[in-house]
This record gives structure tokens, C-alpha cells and sequence, in this order.
């Protein structure tokens, strides 16, 4: 029987090249890196820019690269804006982009950092720090009104289009609070919609195309 012999044969794991061993214009290195998948996801410029924003002013409140980030930095940050009395929704923007950054990290760069740094990248957001994700900024304190509030509610606003002096901004605001009930539709995607956009011959009840809406990052109109 033949002997088995082991074999080295060299990977690509881990390049080859020197690589800078300053973590600070290596993580600006990643950063960039991260930058040029949005581009290539197709995320229009505006969203690119906002997103960048986002993720420079978590990695400067952390003060440290982020593959040294421990859970401990992330309550400080997160605990220190909320003391500031920033919003929920801030809060949950900082660990959100940072999350996404330290993914990137280790599906793209885990090979890089252990080999040239040391480090085993670990997330540092786990189930005691992520912000639960909800509709808004506090707890709803009111029930959602009954379907018989709702027929009242409309009723209200049709006679109000029947006595108001300009026929006009009434027909409009009972136009778009019925889109908003029957399409579901967010109030900023409501008043961004157009006259193109409505086509009444489309399907049984007609169709809208939602060009703007919330997290679409340029991919074409949403049929409701």
C-alpha cells in the first residue's frame, strides 16, 4: 500500500504583499472598500453620501478600529446618545451602519486582520445592545381605531370637501388619506406621487407606482 504523503500548497487566502500595518489607515482602507460595494449594489450617490456620514460619526464616538470594538463600546456609545436624549431612531441608525460595516469586515477582510493584526473578528452587537427595530420613537399609548372610527373619519371628510371654500386642498387630503388606507402607503410616499404614477385600468382596482419609497436605493417604481 502506497504511503500518503501530505502536500503544501499555497493559498489566497491571505495576501501575499505587505500589507499596512497602521489600524487606522487600515480601517479607512475597509472603509473605502465597504464604499465601493454600495456603488457596485447600484445605491444612488445621495444615499451613498448620507450612508458614509452614518458610519463615520459611530466609528469616531467607538474611538478605536472597529475589529477592537468590544460589547462594552457599543452600550458606552449607544447609552451616551441616549442621554444626550437623541431619538430611538438615531440610536438604531449608529448600530445599524456599524453592523453592516463589521459584516463586511468579516466576510471580506477576516483573513487580513487575523493574519497582519491578530485579531479574530467577533460582532460586538448582540441581543443586550441592538435596538429592537419598531414602527416609531415610543410605544403606541392608543389602541388603532375601529372600523367604525374609520367610516366616521371619512364621512367627516367628505362632507368637508361638500362646505369647504376651495374644493381643491379638501378633494386633495381626502384623496390622499384614502390612498394612505387602502394602498399602505407612508404619508412622505403619498404626497411624492404623481399624476403618472396612477393607472386606474391596471388589475381590478388600478395600480400606483411608488418611485420614492422607503429603502428602495434607485431600484425602479413598487406597484401597489
Amino acid at each position: 500500500m502506497a504511503e500518503a504523503r501530505l502536500q503544501v500548497i499555497a493559498g489566497g487566502a491571505v495576501p501575499q504583499e505587505p500589507l499596512a500595518t497602521d489600524p487606522w489607515q487600515f480601517q479607512t482602507a475597509c472603509v473605502d472598500a465597504f464604499v465601493a460595494s454600495w456603488r457596485a449594489r447600484g445605491f444612488s450617490p445621495v444615499t451613498i453620501d448620507n450612508d458614509i456620514g452614518q458610519l463615520e460619526r459611530p466609528l469616531k464616538a467607538l474611538g478605536r478600529p472597529a475589529w477592537e470594538v468590544t460589547p462594552e463600546d457599543i452600550d458606552r456609545v449607544v447609552g451616551n446618545l441616549a442621554l444626550q436624549g437623541r431619538k430611538t431612531s438615531t440610536r438604531r441608525e449608529y448600530v445599524q451602519i456599524f453592523k453592516g460595516f463589521h459584516r463586511f469586515l468579516q466576510a471580506r477582510k477576516a483573513a487580513e486582520i487575523e493574519a497582519v493584526l491578530g485579531v479574530r473578528l467577533v460582532c460586538p452587537i448582540d441581543e443586550f445592545n441592538a435596538c429592537r427595530h419598531v414602527g416609531d420613537d415610543s410605544p403606541a399609548l392608543l389602541p388603532p381605531p375601529t372600523p367604525e372610527r374609520v367610516s366616521e373619519f371619512f364621512d367627516f371628510m367628505k362632507q368637508r370637501i361638500a362646505t369647504a371654500r376651495k374644493y381643491g386642498p379638501a378633494a386633495r387630503d381626502y384623496a390622499m388619506f384614502r390612498t394612505l388606507y387602502h394602498a399602505g402607503l407612508r404619508s412622505e410616499e403619498a404626497s411624492l406621487l404623481e399624476k403618472p404614477d396612477l393607472h386606474f385600468s391596471r388589475g381590478p382596482f388600478g395600480k400606483l407606482h411608488v418611485r420614492f419609497g422607503k429603502g428602495a436605493h434607485t431600484s425602479g417604481p413598487r406597484p401597489r
